[in-house]
């Protein structure tokens, strides 16, 4: 996955919008967009709705953004929810391996009780919307099968500690979100998971946008979460690996390949060892082409 699009779980018309948008999955939500009054009424909306993409020979991957495990309202998110079937369930203000483990244990059980296949609904933790969760960041390795991925925000996190803003007068994130980006970023690679980059909240600024999926390519994440649809096709542009970069990537496991048993081989007047050879099979698998 490269693209994941918030999209409101109680309108329908914004959901309907999201299946054709291009994104690689939608994150149906039941939180912060869903006001009190209406949580019931999108999880039905929502259910209903999974229930019709899911016969769709091609769609995005569907997962929900429930409400989080102290909230009080999870259990019926999930009751709502998981008859239809959703590939997976974003946890928000996830506290680290525990709160995943936590999921994955509801989760068993209405797979279990709707005759669901038994660990195929996958988990997401969005892991820095507090700072319990910032400083929980390496204990997700573990601690549950069904997690695929960290993503990291920094709207709720600013809230939490009691910031007057998260960005400078540049634009760029200041110092504790960026130590929350990196530790999000370590924090997946010891877990064996994606990491995923933050929402872009200036819908309109592309540039900003291109500019910001860009540097978190670079740095190692491998997808980046999106509040419009107008930012998707930026985001897959920029998450998709180049010919050329698929091409070395190629030439790098090649050259491991006529060379067993070595260390380090030669590529482009480079010398390489087993490190890069490890980055191009990644490449490679987030191209489809392993």
């Amino acid at each position: 996955m490269r693209s994941l699009l918030f999209v409101p779980g109680d309108s329908r018309k914004k959901l309907d919008k999201a299946l054709t948008s291009g994104a690689d999955a939608l994150l149906i939500d039941l939180e912060d967009s869903v006001a009190l009054e209406s949580k019931a009424a999108a999880r039905a909306l929502t259910s209903d709705f999974l229930s019709e993409a899911k016969r769709e020979t091609s769609r995005p991957r569907l997962y929900v953004r429930v409400n989080g495990l102290t909230t009080g309202l999870i259990e019926e998110d999930l009751d709502g929810v998981m008859q239809a079937e959703p590939d997976g369930i974003v946890l928000p203000k996830a506290v680290g391996g525990v709160d995943a483990a936590h999921l994955g244990a509801k989760l068993a059980v209405r797979e279990a009780e709707f005759g669901l296949e038994d660990g195929g609904t996958r988990i997401l933790a969005i892991a820095t919307e507090n700072a319990l969760g910032v400083f929980a960041l390496g204990t997700f390795a573990g601690a549950s099968h069904r997690l695929m991925g960290l993503a990291w925000g920094g709207e709720d996190l600013s809230a939490d500690i009691g910031a007057e803003a998260n960005r400078g007068e540049d634009g760029l994130y200041t110092e504790p979100y960026r130590l929350a980006r990196s530790l999000t970023l370590l924090g997946a690679a010891a877990a064996g998971v994606d990491a995923i980059d933050a929402v872009y909240t200036n819908f309109r600024d592309m540039d900003g946008l291109a500019m910001e999926c860009r540097e978190a390519r670079r740095d190692g994440f491998v997808a980046k979460m999106a509040i419009h649809p107008a930012q998707v096709e930026i985001i897959n542009g920029a998450f998709t690996p180049s010919p050329d970069a698929i091409a070395r990537a190629e030439a790098v496991i090649a050259a491991f390949r006529d060379n067993p048993g070595t260390g380090v081989v030669g590529v482009g007047g480079e010398m390489l060892d087993r490190p890069h050879l490890v980055r191009a099979e990644r490449l490679l698998a987030r191209a489809g082409r392993s």
